[in-house]
């Protein structure tokens, strides 16, 4: 967000506020360590906005996602794993959040906005979807056969990935 003035007679406060801004500085920081994916590359990107949300979205004790980050990693490893019904979970803490601070949360509404650019990117990807079975069950997914998702399907598993290898 564009603070409202740039000759310094604005407000004063951060044009981003500082919650996101760590959000958002968690997950690059975490998929640069990884080296999972070219940093600006679209499957880089959806990983850092799903894990943006994730760490944002999460439960904090003060509300800010960089207090207690190595507490609160095995929260985001279970939130992004597979199976966890993530997309779910964004919506009802996204609504959540708007019933307790309403509509005037600027980090709120940059979540909104990154939600709605994960839910109508879509990416042609190998289809995640296949992998419901076990590797022990010797599923063989067929890394040819793509679909078009939302970038969010390709994210999160890239984001669980990235929480792993720290």
């Amino acid at each position: 967000m564009r603070p409202e003035s740039t000759n310094g007679t604005g407000g004063g406060g951060l044009a981003v506020p500082m919650a996101w801004l760590c959000a958002e500085y968690v997950a690059d920081e975490l998929l640069r360590a990884g080296g999972l994916v070219e940093p600006g590359s679209l499957e880089y990107l959806a990983g850092r906005r799903t894990l943006a949300l994730t760490v944002y979205l999460g439960d904090g004790t003060d509300g800010s996602p960089a207090a207690g980050t190595g507490d609160r990693l095995e929260e985001w490893l279970t939130r992004t794993s597979h199976g966890h019904p993530w997309e779910d979970w964004v919506r009802e803490r996204l609504a959540g959040r708007s019933a307790r601070d309403g509509d005037g949360d600027e980090g709120l509404a940059l979540a909104r906005e990154t939600w709605e650019r994960l839910e109508g990117t879509h990416l042609l990807a190998t289809d995640l979807g296949a992998l419901s079975a076990g590797p022990a069950s010797g599923v063989v997914v067929d890394e040819s056969e793509a679909v078009w998702m939302p970038s969010w399907r390709l994210g999160l598993p890239l984001g669980h990935l990235a929480l792993r290898l720290y």
